[in-house]
């Protein structure tokens, strides 16, 4: 979240961002708000040293009389005090919840839209788009003639958007993990394997939002704990309420995890097979540095994406994400959209990875800090995530850009070594 001195100080620029993001605060509520407390604590103040007041006269009274009339005051002031203090405290939680719902800043240079629409392609991937000299088949169909997936089974014992991976899929999916985590890993990032599951107030950290009907997270009835819907939640969750050292930063993790999502609301073809569904695997980076080293890791992260779809062979472009489509955390995200020659009518991008800069947004509601050495006081970390791998949506761009005109499907050339093949045909896969 922003600092709150900073909002209250900057009252037009937060409601232009809002604006500009999309977002409806009663930023003239939070000001009210703020002013009330501002003046409830000054007379919760004022009557604490009223009551210290009377306790220091009881030492100086000359009767038992006007000793007992101090005492008598002075309970009366704690007590008109700690009922104050309590509209203090309830002035204060309906501020921060007010303050939580403020999205983060935008990058100047952040294209300004309500959607995607206004996303801003910035470059393309060094695989061009393939020429077909036949009809292509989407993943689904694919999948269907290779024996690759089996969604009525899926939706049979967990419901419509859940199904299985069989045969070549299934090591499809592990070589993408296998080959994701050995390169980033060469980069100097921590391999981890993460919970599935995270508490509330982590994912309110990181800016999810758990529960209520706007949420996109499974929780689990009777409990205070989530599915997740990233490992970003769970790698940012590590050091939430940790103090670092500055020369600890940066800190540079690589997550395999399940991911869950409701996507209430998704449908139409864009969403046909394994587009958008309830839960895939991913590797996720997660990075945390220090403020004046957020932006150039932004960049690296981004690189990186592209490094590993430029390996795979993936024809692929970047875009710059408007504001309306940032999420409440991110100062600026980059998405990384595949050529998927299935999907609309003779092929489109399709989005497979973002990466985020969350600058201070998230290390304040997780109380991430670092101090530097000789120096008072701490400071906030920048936190940023990029996704590597998300499993399913690759899937999805091999299947579509390596089809042959027969129905089999290339194995990419760095995968080749981890699936022990090259070709993904009917008769290797039943």
């Amino acid at each position: 979240m922003l600092n709150r001195k900073f909002i209250l100080e900057n009252i037009d620029l937060i409601e232009t961002n809002c604006a500009h993001r999309g977002v409806n605060v009663d930023l003239g509520q939070l000001v009210s708000l703020e002013e009330q407390r501002r003046q409830k604590q000054a007379e919760t103040e004022e009557l604490n040293r009223r009551a210290n007041e009377a306790s220091k006269a009881i030492g100086k009274a000359t009767s038992d009389q006007e000793k007992e009339a101090c005492k008598d005051e002075g309970r009366e002031l704690r007590r008109q005090k700690d009922a104050l203090q309590g509209e203090v405290q309830q002035l204060e939680e309906s501020i921060y919840q007010i303050q939580c719902a403020i999205p983060n800043l935008s990058h100047p240079e952040a294209p300004v839209g309500a959607d995607d629409g206004a996303n801003l392609e910035l470059q393309k991937g060094a695989t061009p788009i393939r020429t077909l000299d036949f009809q292509p088949l989407d993943h689904v169909q694919l999948g269907e003639q290779l024996d690759l997936f089996d969604f009525d089974a899926g939706g049979k014992v967990a419901g419509h958007g859940f199904y299985y991976l069989k045969n070549d899929a299934v090591f499809l999916e592990l070589a993408l993990q296998h080959f994701a985590m050995n390169f980033l890993t060469r980069k100097n990032f921590v391999p981890m394997i993460t919970p599935d599951l995270a508490r509330t107030e982590i994912l309110q950290g990181v800016g999810f939002i758990p529960r209520g009907p706007e949420t996109q997270i499974y929780s689990v009835a009777q409990s205070d704990l989530n599915l997740i819907a990233t490992a970003e939640i769970t790698l940012g969750g590590m050091y939430a309420d940790v103090v670092l050292q500055a020369d600890q930063l940066p800190i540079r993790m690589c997550g395999i995890s399940h991911c869950y999502r409701t996507e209430a609301g998704a449908a139409g073809r864009a969403s046909r097979g394994l587009y958008r569904v309830h839960q895939f695997t991913k590797v996720e980076m997660f990075a945390l540095t220090l403020p004046s080293d957020s932006e150039a890791t932004l960049e690296e992260l981004c690189g990186l994406e592209r490094d590993i779809f430029d390996a795979i062979g993936i024809p692929f472009r970047v875009v710059d994400t408007a504001t309306g489509d940032l999420g409440g955390p991110a100062y600026r995200k980059y998405d990384l959209e595949a050529w998927m020659p299935g999907r609309g009518e003779g092929g489109e991008f399709g989005e497979v990875t973002s990466t985020s800069n969350c600058t201070d947004y998230q290390a304040r509601r997780l109380n991430i800090r670092y101090k530097e050495k000789g120096k008072k006081g701490t400071h906030y970390v920048h936190t940023l995530n990029g996704t590597a791998v998300a499993i399913s949506r690759a899937l999805i761009a091999i299947l579509e850009n390596y089809q042959q005109a027969d129905g089999s499907v290339i194995v990419p050339d760095v995968l080749r070594p981890l699936m022990g093949k090259d070709l993904i045909t009917p008769s290797t896969s039943m």
